[in-house]
């Protein structure tokens, strides 16, 4: 059975930092791709980033480059997002989810997480 669980979530100043956590099971990081999308209610889901299979490329959408950073840990088989510089406008659902295909974009993603909420704070 497939799971991807977030975690980290939480409330934070603007400025502040948070990292979010996805751990995955029933997927091979190396097979798969990871990515990290957020929505805001009554707003569209974006991709915030993506981490390619077997590491070979991580792609940023352009609100969060510089900002957020993605790795991931085969050993635990988990990929984290480190959120620095927050703003408000990031407070958003923070997805993780996998897919098979080659592509990040959205409809690619077979699995997905349940959501972890960030929020930032003025």
């Amino acid at each position: 059975q497939v799971q991807l669980v977030e975690s980290g979530g939480g409330l934070v100043q603007v400025g502040g930092s948070l990292r979010l956590s996805c751990v995955v099971s029933g997927l091979a990081l190396d097979d798969h791709v990871i990515g990290w999308y957020r929505q805001i209610p009554g707003k569209k889901r974006e991709g915030v980033s993506c981490l390619t299979k077997r590491e070979d490329d991580i792609y940023y959408g352009d609100s969060v480059k510089g900002r957020f950073t993605t790795s991931g840990d085969k050993a635990k088989n988990t990929v984290y997002l480190q959120l620095d510089n927050l703003k408000s406008e990031d407070t958003a659902v923070y997805y993780c989810a996998g897919g098979s295909g080659p592509e990040c974009g959205i409809p690619g993603m077979n699995y997905w997480g349940k959501g972890t909420l960030v929020t930032v704070s003025s």
